[in-house]
Parts: structure tokens; sequence; C-alpha cells
């Protein structure tokens, strides 16, 4: 179920900040369209951070109401505070999500034994499969191998979203957990090379504004086709380095605003990009023949 071309979706806003609904729907159903395998609303990609709980929450029940069972929604439910984590994973479990994605706990830097005890306690009550989210760049903290290996064990882990850019995890985790745990790209970029060490997709940034393409390089690599994935790598490449040339995801939604899907709005203390970065992401989204 959990598996291609998952896109980590942006909140759309009006100019006046709050979330613009008929733009995350409108966009919902082009990427359906487009070949998108899934979705993931209010993860990183989503500026969670600066969302309400109740926006939060609403974003989910958007999200759900718009894809109406036809391709799987993993909710994003991470939080550094675990009681916040619980209360995310209930709410995504009572409107119909079919899992949650949840970040390692940020700024509080928990000892591994500390983040075992945090995702021991949400599957112990989460009624929905649990995707871990490590991303040592933005949560300080690392999770390892043999701390996933103990949760993996747990009935509700099932799998990680790997944002480490350590292409060797991806076969170590594999050696530790076996074939069936569903190992996840976070990072576009690096997508193709954890594909080929026995991933099950990506979990995309880029796939807001090529979905087809994504989802084409996903089917590639599902199929072993690995040089035709390597031609949609090399087109895609331009983009997925724009896309952070700065902080995600102000440059994904310029580009968004490019195809029409929403406005470029981020919320404080994320700002709009700049004119060379504009440049960039516009040339890129030239070079893969989207504009």
């Amino acid at each position: 179920m959990f598996s291609g071309s998952i896109t980590a979706l942006v909140t759309p806003f009006k100019d006046d900040n709050s979330i613009d609904e008929t733009s995350l729907i409108k966009h919902i159903n082009w990427q359906i369209e487009q070949g998108t395998n899934g979705f993931v609303p209010v993860g990183t990609t989503g500026e969670s951070p600066t969302l309400s709980h109740a926006e939060h929450k609403k974003v989910v029940e958007i999200c759900i109401d718009a894809v109406s069972n036809r391709v799987p929604i993993i909710a994003g439910a991470g939080s550094n505070n675990t009681d916040e984590a619980i209360d995310f994973i209930q709410h995504a479990s009572s409107v119909g999500a079919n899992a949650a994605l949840v970040v390692t706990p940020y700024y509080n830097k928990p000892t591994q034994e500390g983040l075992y005890a945090h995702f021991k306690k949400l599957n112990d009550i989460s009624q929905i499969p649990i995707i871990i989210y490590n991303i040592p760049g933005r949560c300080v903290v690392d999770m390892s191998v043999e701390t996933l290996s103990r949760l993996a064990k747990l009935d509700k882990i099932i799998g990680i979203k790997d944002a480490t850019a350590d292409i060797s995890r991806v076969s170590l985790q594999r050696h530790s957990l076996g074939q069936d745990f569903i190992q996840l790209s976070g990072e576009d970029m690096t997508a193709l090379a954890l594909m080929a060490h026995g991933g099950h997709g990506c979990i995309s940034v880029t796939s807001n504004i090529a979905p087809k393409l994504c989802s084409d390089f996903q089917l590639a690599c599902g199929q072993k086709n690995y040089i035709e994935a390597l031609k949609i790598q090399d087109k895609l490449t331009p983009l997925h380095q724009a896309l952070f040339i700065e902080t995600s995801p102000a440059p994904v939604k310029y580009g968004m605003s490019i195809l029409g899907f929403c406005s470029e709005s981020v919320r404080l203390p994320l700002v709009k990009i700049m004119d060379g970065t504009k440049k960039a992401v516009k040339e890129a989204m030239v070079f893969a023949e989207l504009i």
C-alpha cells in the first residue's frame, strides 16, 4: 500500500495566511490524475510547525475527503511532545488516515532509549500503522539501526522515511529488518540510490510540481528499469537541487504558483524566495519540460 511516488503535500495559504482549501483540493485531484501513489499532509513540507493544532487536523480532514480512498494517506503526526503526537495519531485514525508519519522528537535530543520509549508508547495507543521519519539534519537526533530494529518488532511500526542521505543505511536496515519493512526515501536527490538498494518509494517534495515524472520514475524503479529511471533522474536533478536552495517549502510553492496551483505565501519565520532562487527554480522547470 505504501510505495511509489508519495507527495509530501504543501499547505496552500491565501494572501491573508489562512488555509486555501480550494487550492489544496485542486492540487490533490491533479496529483492523482498525474499518477501520484499517496499523500503525506502536514509534514514539514506542509509547514506543520506553524499550523495550529486545529489547522493541522483540518488539513488532514480536507485531504482525506478530497482523496476519497483513491490513494493512501499517511498523516503527519509527529511532535517532540509524546502526548501531542498521541493526539495527532488518534485524530488521524478517527478521520480515516491509512497511516501516521511520526518524526523523531526534535530539540529535546532524546537518547536511543528515549526514542524507543517514545515510539513504543505511540505504537501501544495507535489504531493505524506508523512510519518513522528519521531526519537528523532537522531533528539533531539520528535513530540507529539497532533502535529501529527493536521498534520494528512492535505491531504498528511498519516502515521508515529515511532522510539521512546515507545510502548504506538502506542496506543495513534491509539486512536487519528484512525485505518487507517499508523503506521510503525522504530526499528526492538520493531516491534513485535508495530504490536500487531495495527501497519501496519516496515521500517527495518535487512531486508537488512534477507528479507525472516522479510517478514514472518510481514505476521504472519498481520494474528494475534503472536505465529509464536514470533518464528521468537526469531530467529532474536541477529541480531537486533548486527546490532546496532556500528553506523548503518556499521554493516549491513558488514553482506551484507558476503552474497556477497556489500562491507563494509561506508563514513566518519562512519568507518568499529571493529573485536568484526564483530564476533557478524556473530554469529547472523549463529543463524538466514542466513549463
